[in-house]
């Protein structure tokens, strides 16, 4: 935004702000989970889509709280926590309870139907299948997290990576641990294949200091658009479980954590499950656990983004999926989302909940400009584009349209562009090009700064894109 001072009496000054400079969206896709495009909604408004519960995967079923889910180039790739003695609990002692963690490997094709393959690499009897990936490794494998690293030019043998572990508490049982085991944090590990994992150093990479306490999934990424690793960590802030963030060059050496933005008063947020966005990768979506600690420790699953910074948009404060009918989602610590939204169809992503529940949006649904049947509108900030067509993912019903027109960032409907000269749109299409009067090619005012102005009838606007 610029500003320029205009003198007053004496030493008095007024600030005038002049007009935001148009956003540039270049030919990015651009959803409607904040208000960055927001200029004026006019009878519409943003609304929170629900995802849909479908058939339970077959196997695996986690009952750990931490869970990933991986898209490699031919296959999903699940990783979750198993334990070598089921019914352990961190009230019977423990160092006992951490010691039996492993995580544990699944595959498949469509994400539903899942084998457990027989890896060789550790024996136990308590998994038969043979499917561990890694194991002995205290206090990483309670939230071992992996990611397939997209940075340009990665050696093959490090195509993934993770970060695992948890700093130990200040209780005398935990240091007389820490004395014994060596010091806590996150670990990093690296792997070719996401199978076969070995620690990139002895030493945490992110010091236990930071965590208070880890005890989360804490999960890191390659940022192509902040071109370094981010890392989103869970932290105790002022009492309350949180969400603190880091980033890092080169995996090893990272930024001294910030604490983000993003609870609400005297609200716990669990993990924060936060991950790019895989069609906007420079929208990180979160899928936070809201933990109600008064609740018999109820849980429910949140939506939350950021564009990066210290800062999360709560633009939606409800819940994103519930706890549900029944006993079993309302059970203690008894919903937490997997790291993993994926494409599992032509027009249809996945995410997934512990208990091998699998939940569906249409792409690019979380968030729609919503009208109603009697009618609104929607008009963006002044924008600039490259590209030469406008591509909406959208949806009416039988009786609801759109149109779409193009102005000047003052708001001048452009000749060609009006309202009137665009073809009414209505059906549901995940991509579908605008088309006026003279056709759909509008790379004459690309680099323009343009409004886009929608009106609309019972229907919904989930992004758009110029390419």
């Amino acid at each position: 935004m610029k500003t320029r001072w205009l003198p007053g009496i004496l030493f008095l000054h007024s600030l005038v702000v002049l007009a935001d400079e148009p956003v540039a969206i270049g030919t990015r896709r651009e959803l409607f989970v904040d208000r960055y495009l927001v200029g004026e909604l006019k009878g519409t408004t943003l609304k929170l889509h629900e995802p849909q519960l479908m058939q339970p995967i077959t196997p695996p079923r986690p009952n750990g709280h931490y869970a990933t889910v991986l898209k490699a180039d031919d296959k999903f790739q699940f990783y979750y926590r198993g334990d070598t003695k089921p019914g352990n609990h961190w009230k019977q002692g423990w160092e006992q309870y951490h010691a039996g963690e492993v995580t544990l490997y699944a595959e498949s094709k469509d994400a539903i139907h899942w084998t457990l393959p027989k890896l060789d690499l550790f024996e136990h009897e308590t998994f038969p299948q043979g499917n561990i990936v890694l194991m002995n490794e205290f206090l990483v494998n309670h939230n071992f997290t992996p990611f397939i690293d997209t940075k340009p030019g990665v050696p093959p043998e490090e195509k993934y990576k993770a970060l695992g572990g948890i700093a130990y508490q200040p209780h005398p049982e935990h240091l007389a641990v820490r004395d014994k085991r060596g010091p806590g944090g996150l670990k990093a590990f690296v792997s070719p294949d996401g199978i076969h994992w070995k620690k990139l150093r002895e030493e945490p990479v992110v010091p236990e200091d930071w965590g208070k306490y880890f005890d989360s999934q804490n999960y890191a990424f390659w940022s192509e658009t902040e071109q370094c690793y981010v890392c989103y960590f869970r932290r105790f802030i002022k009492g309350w479980r949180g969400i603190a963030r880091t980033t890092s060059k080169d995996f090893i050496t990272w930024t001294p954590f910030v604490e983000m933005e993003a609870n609400l008063p005297k609200e716990h947020l669990y993990t924060s499950c936060t991950q790019p966005y895989f069609r906007a990768p420079h929208i990180y979506v979160a899928t936070p656990t809201r933990f109600m600690d008064k609740r018999g420790a109820a849980t429910d699953i949140l939506f939350m983004s950021t564009r990066g910074g210290s800062k999360f948009d709560r633009e939606f404060t409800q819940s994103f999926i519930r706890p549900g009918i029944g006993k079993d989602g309302w059970a203690d610590r008894a919903n937490y989302a997997a790291i993993g939204i994926h494409q599992t169809g032509d027009a249809e992503m996945s995410l997934f909940l512990t208990g091998g529940r699998r939940y569906t949006l249409r792409l690019d649904g979380f968030v729609s400009v919503n009208a109603p049947l009697a009618g609104g509108e929607f008009i963006t900030k002044p924008i600039t584009f490259t590209g030469g067509k406008l591509e909406i993912n959208y949806s009416t019903s039988a009786a609801g349209q759109m149109r779409v027109e193009i102005q000047d960032a003052d708001g001048k409907p452009m000749p060609g562009f009006t309202l009137d000269d665009c073809e009414p749109i209505w059906g549901d299409h995940i991509a579908r090009i605008v088309k006026w009067k003279s056709g759909s090619d509008v790379s004459a005012l690309a680099s323009k700064p343009v409004r886009l102005r929608f009106e609309m009838s019972d229907a919904d606007l989930f992004s758009v894109k110029f390419g």
